[in-house]
């Protein structure tokens, strides 16, 4: 999903709360890149310069989900 498709579905959610969830939650699932997330949280004034908390949050809850690992071997 880029920018112009989050922005336009954003705009039918009218609860500031609810929309920061939608964002969080379609990037936890891959939905999004975290340019994109990162773009939407400022375009809003989620986060500023300074404090970056939306993005803790959102790092802190990619870091829950672990990856799926392979081995792979070296010849």
């Amino acid at each position: 999903m880029n920018r112009e498709e989050l922005n336009w579905l954003l705009q039918t959610i009218k609860d500031a709360e609810t929309v920061e969830r939608f964002v969080l939650a379609q990037f936890e699932r891959g939905r999004i890149s975290l340019r994109v997330m990162a773009y939407v949280a400022r375009k809003r004034g989620w986060i500023n310069r300074a404090t970056n908390q939306f993005l803790a949050t959102a790092t802190r809850h990619s870091i829950e989900f672990p990856t799926t690992e392979s081995p792979v071997a070296i010849a």
